[in-house]
């Protein structure tokens, strides 16, 4: 199987907002923040390990790399750029993707809305990988400014563990966390890809609905639809050893390597 092309910047019918190909030698920190939910640890520990270089972001995750947050995430080791932040008083438990009951602010946080649209055809070109305690993933949350506002919506994931050579299963969908208006609308399907290789992955989202798409072909529509600011997480995942999973060793440094990301709203 061969990689799927780059699709054209021009959109017809769209109007292009973001667009991050990665072509200069350093992080474009205009566009993304180098750090994940830093208000659970901390910003230094939820630093990512990653390079740039032909023109593509790569995470990585290293052999030296310390879990990101022990006291609610346990062992996982993380990877992540995002384009928003938000959080509540320390000692609060108000504070994005609250991913358990037991999280409490750790490190307060000065609010940053780099890219937060709300609506929009959003559209990322990645290669994911085969590691059997890893897990890929491109996704979307509420800013969060208020504790409802916090769905999810989830264009692409990867468990590494479902990567064959010719077919992978694929995680897309949407997550309601906090939001009383949305129930959880979330698959894992099959698809005829090797999904190490260059794939298109995107969601054109409006006040009807989210539409998903792999490769520019429509996998799946929704009538829901979040109705406030969401902003992009690039996530890299390192999962602690399972009973199930023994000797499933990390390679390091493990790497999920990304094209570009770009979104467009629709003209007029």
């Amino acid at each position: 199987m061969a990689d799927t092309p780059r699709n054209p910047l021009d959109k017809p019918g769209y109007e292009l907002v973001f667009n991050d190909d990665f072509d200069a030698a350093t992080l474009n920190t205009t566009h993304w923040l180098p750090l994940y939910l830093p208000q659970w640890s901390s910003r230094a520990r939820s630093r990512p390990n990653y390079r740039i270089a032909d023109s593509q972001l790569v995470l990585q995750i290293t052999a030296d790399q310390q879990p990101w947050c022990p006291e609610f995430n346990g062992g996982v080791k993380v990877s992540n750029l995002q384009t928003g932040v938000h959080a509540g008083l320390l000692g609060s438990a108000q504070g994005q993707h609250r991913f358990s009951a037991d999280c409490r602010v750790r490190e307060e946080q000065t609010p940053q809305q780099l890219f937060c649209p709300q609506y929009g055809y959003i559209e990322i070109r990645c290669r994911g990988g085969r590691g059997l305690r890893n897990v890929f993933g491109f996704w979307m949350i509420g800013f969060e400014d208020t504790p409802e506002r916090s769905a999810e919506i989830c264009p692409f994931e990867l468990k590494g563990w479902n990567a064959g050579s010719e077919r992978a299963t694929l995680g897309f969908g949407l997550h309601p966390f906090g939001d009383p208006t949305i129930r959880d609308e979330f698959f894992e399907r099959e698809f005829p890809i090797d999904a190490t290789e260059f794939h298109l992955y995107a969601v054109d989202w409006s006040p009807e609905g989210v539409a998903f798409y792999l490769d520019n072909q429509l996998i799946h529509r929704t009538s829901q639809s979040p109705a406030y600011p969401m902003q992009l997480m690039l996530n890299l995942y390192e999962l602690p050893p399972t009973d199930d999973r023994p000797d499933a060793a990390p390679d390091y440094p493990t790497e999920f390597a990304i094209d570009y990301v770009r979104a467009w709203r629709r003209a007029g």
